[in-house]
């Protein structure tokens, strides 16, 4: 069982940053694929970056050249650098840990942008 920690989350101003943290336990999270999803209110929930354990990296096309996922894998520890924040951001933001055959999610972190 691999327990996902996140932080980072909360209120900031249209065009502002934040950045998201998700601490994960166990011994393999240097192999894993570390992904941050959202959902917002009434809408599913999606991927918006993923990076995978050779720190090639994947994005929505609606936050490509906004945020940066990175990874420290001495800290087990991955990154959601999110700038130029948009309203149409707001969603609680998910980190999850994949490699096959098993899937965790953390618990979630609101991030809320106002107009």
């Amino acid at each position: 069982q691999v327990q996902l920690v996140e932080s980072g989350g909360g209120l900031v101003q249209a065009g502002g940053s934040l950045r998201l943290s998700c601490a994960a336990s166990g011994s393999l999270f240097s192999i894993a694929t570390m992904g941050w999803y959202r959902q917002a209110p009434g809408k599913q929930r999606e991927l918006v970056a993923r990076i995978h354990n050779g720190d090639s990296a994947e994005y929505a096309a609606s936050v490509k050249g906004r945020f940066t996922i990175s990874r420290d894998n001495a800290k087990n520890t991955v990154y959601l650098q999110m700038n130029g924040l948009k309203p149409e951001d707001t969603a609680v933001y998910y980190c999850n840990w994949f490699l096959i055959p098993n899937n965790y999610w953390g618990q979630g972190t609101q991030v809320t942008v106002s107009s």
